[in-house]
């Protein structure tokens, strides 16, 4: 059993109130019959997951949590890999339209996923959705699943055999295109331009929904702020289809002070996966937080209790920094293991001048060829922008040109640096930008 949530999470029983202490829930479609309903009942319920890239990010990281949390007090997780909709994707959010994916790549996008979830959850692999025969004959589940675990399944089950015609007399009749042209994810994109296509998403996803909730008993969907018209779709459709009563629950998107979407890099998006963001850069990441976030994500993506949260939160000054620590340290632990999370802590120490525990070894190290480096040498622009500290020449030059950047401890504000083997000590070299961006450069 993965045993991430300690006992002493909460004083609360009802994990309605669990989620609404640590700050999650935004809105429900009735609160009262939602927090009655998880306080009677061991439900199912189900959190949508489309494979648009093969890995998981912080964004997909907070509906992880919130199934943790579920599975913790007892209620069965049923992540939905979204097979069938990623063939058309979601609009919800975005200026413009997806990048079509052929059908191998969102497959394989959806084995990954899983391999992720694998994680985080504890899974009944043995449970599996048996399918059904278009919109007309339900279809069912091989076996309830074991208490305590999660199941997983991809709505390509049912979606990719549809017969279009079929779908669009026995489910589109019960869509409005009036309300749906009202729902902010569509009414964003009616100046810059709505496909056909992505139309038909709310109708997909509200199907979604109907289907697992009448073919194996789904009684609720979680989903993220940008969903709540999708997921009203879903209830709706239950109950004028099958006449079941489902209910949605939404949670806020974890964003900073400035209302920003947080896990944003210079790089990108921030990934769970060490081969795409190092346990290193994810933790510095949260190390780096604005002291205004710091008790928001110690609340959220993290399972210290509450009391120990609000003290972390209230410390002031250059105190705050241990509880950034803290927070570093704890989601680096969740999403890469202690042994990985202490690695990133020493690391980091030793970049910012040592300090207990403080170990050189664990700064991001990247190897290149000592040829690179011969005679005139690498230009200094370049090779920041080679080893990911810049995006651009551009903004090498305006970093170096305003001071930002030392090179073992010296600074350099001339661009046209050209970086030779007579700069590296012992074949390593030291490059830091700004305050708190540090990377080890070695010649093999």
């Amino acid at each position: 059993m993965k045993n991430f949530i300690p006992d002493n999470i909460s004083e609360h029983e009802n994990v309605f109130d669990v989620l609404k202490e640590r700050g999650f829930i935004e809105q429900t479609t009735d609160e009262e019959a939602v927090r009655e309903l998880l306080g009677k009942e061991k439900i199912k319920f189900y959190i949508g997951f489309d494979p648009t890239a093969d890995c998981l990010h912080v964004g997909h990281f907070m509906q992880v949590i919130i199934m943790m949390y579920m599975q913790k007090y007892g209620h069965t997780p049923v992540v939905l890999i979204g097979g069938g909709t990623g063939m058309v994707g979601d609009p919800s959010g975005r200026q413009d339209m997806r990048q079509m994916m052929t059908v191998e790549t969102i497959d394989e996008n959806c084995r990954q996923f899983k391999k992720l979830f694998d994680k985080f959850l504890d899974f009944d692999e043995e449970w599996k959705y048996e399918g059904n025969e278009g919109v007309y004959q339900p279809g069912h589940e091989n076996k309830t699943p074991e208490p305590g675990k999660a199941i997983v399944v991809n709505n390509a089950a049912w979606l990719r055999p549809l017969n279009y015609i079929e779908f669009v007399r026995e489910i589109g009749t019960h869509f409005n295109v009036n309300n749906m042209l009202r729902a902010e994810c569509y009414k964003q994109r009616m100046e810059t331009g709505l496909s056909f296509l992505e139309f038909n998403y709310m109708l997909m996803q509200g199907y979604d929904f109907a289907v697992m909730a009448r073919d194996f008993g789904v009684k609720m969907q979680f989903g993220g702020n940008d969903q709540w018209s999708n997921m009203l779709a879903g209830k709706q459709l239950s109950r004028k289809w099958n006449e079941i009563d489902v209910e949605a629950m939404t949670f806020a998107l974890l964003t900073n002070s400035e209302g920003k979407k947080m896990g944003k890099t210079q790089k990108g998006a921030l990934w769970l996966s060490a081969d795409r963001t190092t346990p290193y850069e994810f933790y510095q990441y949260w190390r780096n937080v604005a002291d205004a976030d710091v008790e928001k994500c110690l609340r959220m993506l993290t399972f210290l209790p509450m009391d120990e949260v609000r003290r972390l939160a209230s410390l002031e000054g250059a105190e705050i920094n241990k509880a950034k620590e803290i927070l570093a340290f704890e989601v680096t632990k969740l999403v890469h293991g202690e042994e990985e999370a202490i690695k990133a802590q020493e690391g980091a120490r030793a970049a910012f001048g040592g300090g207990a525990g403080g170990n050189a070894a664990n700064i991001p190290t990247t190897e290149m060829a000592a040829a690179e480096f011969e005679g005139e040498g690498k230009g200094l622009l370049t090779l920041i922008k080679d080893l990911g500290l810049v995006p651009s020449n551009g903004e090498g030059r305006r970093t170096v040109e305003q001071g930002g950047l030392s090179i073992n401890g010296e600074k350099v504000t001339d661009p046209k640096t050209m970086v030779t083997l007579d700069k590296f000590a012992d074949g390593e070299l030291l490059i830091q930008k700004g305050k708190k961006k540090f990377q080890k450069l070695v010649i093999k």
